[in-house]
This record gives structure tokens, sequence and C-alpha cells, in this order.
């Protein structure tokens, strides 16, 4: 099933570091390339510039945020940041935050997507692969990027359509969600006797 996406905001910023946090101690060092204690997980979502940069999630039933990418702003390029969390990964998510952060990096005008990685990371280059990312491996980094095409009208559309699927989807759960909880709060009170 493919994974809908949603454009992070300001207001996401406690559950992308419930995200990141809950990565164990070699999955953080695999997405930052260096060991992040949760004083510099929760620093580097506080340093996010939601006004700047792009950040979209994967939401699962309970609202929790799944998988997440980073997409920074640079000077003529876009890099992005993926993490999955365990038990959602070989589904698909990467992969489709990956092409998610391509269609809006295009909308930046910018020629190029970087990724960056320890050469170890596997999965990354992997996941690099399958979308068709250059990658230059050296002194135990791994740097991938995919040119990019300028916008047209279907990237734009595309683009459109891809928020507002996210948003229904996020409100869908919030629903769900909500009557899942007056559920099983009125379920002691509808077995008393």
């Amino acid at each position: 099933m493919p994974s809908i996406i949603r454009n992070l905001s300001r207001a996401d910023r406690d559950g992308l570091a419930a995200h990141l946090l809950a990565l164990d101690a070699a999955d953080r060092r695999l997405r930052f390339g260096t060991p992040l204690s949760d004083i510099g997980v929760r620093g580097y979502v506080a340093g996010i510039d939601f006004a700047r940069d792009a950040v979209f999630g994967v939401i699962d039933c309970d609202l929790r945020i799944v998988g997440a990418a980073h997409v920074a702003r640079g000077d003529g390029h876009a890099e992005v940041g993926l993490s999955v969390l365990p038990e959602f990964r070989r589904r698909g998510v990467g992969g489709a935050l990956l092409e998610r952060s391509a269609m809006h990096a295009r909308g930046w005008y910018v020629r190029k997507l970087l990724m960056h990685c320890l050469a170890e990371n596997a999965a990354m280059r992997r996941l690099a692969q399958r979308q068709r990312m250059r990658i230059v491996t050296e002194s135990g980094e791994s740097e991938a990027w995919l040119a990019l095409a300028p916008p047209d009208p279907a990237t734009v559309a595309g683009e459109f359509v891809a928020d507002r699927v996210g948003l229904l989807d996020y409100t869908l759960k919030r629903l769900s969600l909500a009557g899942r909880t007056l559920a099983s709060a009125m379920l002691p009170a509808w077995n008393v006797q």
C-alpha cells in the first residue's frame, strides 16, 4: 500500500522529536552521520526553519510519525535526510518520502537533490539506487544526488494534490483515533449492568 505523506509544520515539532528519539543509537548514527544524544536530537528539531525548509511525514493510525524527511534548501540544491522507524521499513515509506522530497525541491527551482550518508548505510544507498540517484563513496561517506528538472504544471498540480491528500488522510486518522478513544472510554459504562 502506498504511503500517504503529510507536509509537517511547526506544530509537529514534538511529534518529529518523538519520531527521532524512538530511533536507537545505531539508527541515529546512520541518520545523522554521527552519534546524537537526546539533547542533540531535540536541538536539531528545534533548529528546523519550517519557513525555509520542508519536512514531510508518514503518519500511522495512532498519529505517530513513522517516517520523516527533512528537505533543507541550499544554494542551487536541496539536501534531504530520511528516517523510518524499524517496524515500518521495507514497506516503501523511505522511497515515497524521497520521491515527495524531490517533487517539492523541483518547486524550489533547484537543480539537484543531495543525500549524504555513511558508506556503511546500505539501506540508504539501496534507496538512492532505486531512485536512480548517482552515488559517490569516499572516506567512509556516500553522497547521492539526483538531477532535477524545472517544475512544470504537472509538478505543481501533483504537489497540490499530494498536500491535500496528506491533509485529508491526517484528518481521517485524527477522527478515527478520537472515535476509538471515545469508544474505549464508553466501554466500561456499557458493560455495567
